[in-house]
């Protein structure tokens, strides 16, 4: 069961960290992890992924945002600087066995965790 915490209230321009645990340690090796953020105007969007090769993050938050795992505690990490007002909703941990931007395409969901970012 993957678990999401780290989100909250923020203004304009500060930072959060969000943490995801409870996917298995042999996922390491053949899963693509990864976040995406849904709001009631533009539903679900893939934000970053990783997998055993590397990771990407998407043209919205490239620059700002960034992904990493730690292997040893099986945590996946997000982590948001410089936040937007625009950046506003639900982030999801999501898994699945390839990485896509689809994000009907996932298997595994955690239950979100809220940023909310004022101006």
């Amino acid at each position: 069961q993957l678990t999401e915490s780290g989100g909250a209230s923020v203004q304009t321009g500060g930072s959060l960290r969000l943490s995801c645990v409870g996917w298995p340690a042999t996922w390491k090796d053949n899963y693509c992890l990864g976040w995406s953020r849904q709001d009631p105007g533009r539903g679900r969007q893939i934000v970053a992924v990783i997998d055993e090769d590397g990771w990407i993050v998407e043209d919205p938050w490239k620059g700002r945002f960034a992904i990493s795992r730690d292997d040893a505690t099986t945590t996946l990490y997000l982590q948001m600087n410089n936040l937007k007002v625009d950046d506003t909703g639900m982030y999801y941990c999501v898994a699945d066995s390839v990485c896509t931007w689809n994000s009907q395409n996932w298997d595994y969901w955690g239950q979100g965790t809220q940023v909310t970012v004022s101006p």
